[in-house]
């Protein structure tokens, strides 16, 4: 049988502690114990919040994935969501972003990414969707692999834009290995992207590599494929 939080002496419960002295006051493993409640046949909630410590410093834990907490024995599929959720959530509060924003150079799309996809291990594909004015009116991640023109679904990222209203869209995605040198798929998904865009009424007006505290720009570097005829 599973051991509960409650199961524990008041003293050492999370949650009483919590109570009593204030979130800050909990250590990373009591904040782990109240996220994922309980704990196994073999381990108390307190010893598996420690076990999964163990294998990931709670400096990695931005970039976890759902893998590498499946593989940790005595996390199932609702701790290991449990605890990316929270994650996430965290990510989403502490951000700066505010999307009352109006892009008026690659720096700005720049700046509007960077603390999501410069730090990430997998490829990110992310649509900014855009006002007449060019304000942001969304940003979305739509893709997470390896990113070509046969796998990014261009009915999604399309859609999306119709969703929201879009005049102009900006795509994205990272490097994870730093580099913002563009391959032969980066350059063939730019110009299906724009050719699709012209057809559809919304025009994608760049695309950005993301890279280690860089970037490219195929507006700034190859703005010739933006202006180019149906």
């Amino acid at each position: 049988m599973s051991y509960l939080i409650k199961e524990l002496p008041i003293e050492q419960r999370p949650r009483e502690r919590f109570k009593k002295y204030g979130v800050t006051a909990l250590s990373n493993e009591e904040l782990l114990s109240i996220l994922i409640r309980t704990g196994t046949k073999s381990q108390s909630v307190k010893d598996l919040s420690t076990e999964i410590l163990r294998h990931v410093k709670i400096h990695d834990f931005s970039h976890l994935n759902y893998q590498t907490l499946k593989n940790i024995k005595g996390v199932g599929e609702v701790k290991a969501l449990s605890i990316l959720s929270a994650i996430e959530f965290g990510k989403r509060v502490l951000t700066k972003e505010d999307l009352v924003i109006q892009i008026k150079e690659s720096l700005d799309v720049y700046n509007l990414v960077k603390d999501d996809l410069e730090n990430e291990l997998q490829e990110k594909f992310v649509a900014i969707y855009l006002d007449t004015k060019k304000y942001v009116i969304d940003k979305k991640v739509l893709f997470i692999g390896t990113v070509n023109f046969s796998n990014v679904t261009a009915r999604d990222v399309f859609r999306e834009a119709v969703k929201c209203n879009a005049s102009s869209m900006i795509i994205v995605h990272n490097h994870p290995a730093g580099s913002i040198i563009p391959s032969y798929q980066d350059l063939n998904l730019t110009n299906n992207f724009i050719k699709l865009g012209k057809m559809m009424g919304i025009n994608v007006i760049d695309h950005l590599i993301i890279g280690k505290n860089n970037y490219y720009s195929f507006l700034e570097s190859q703005g010739d494929l933006f202006a180019q005829e149906d």
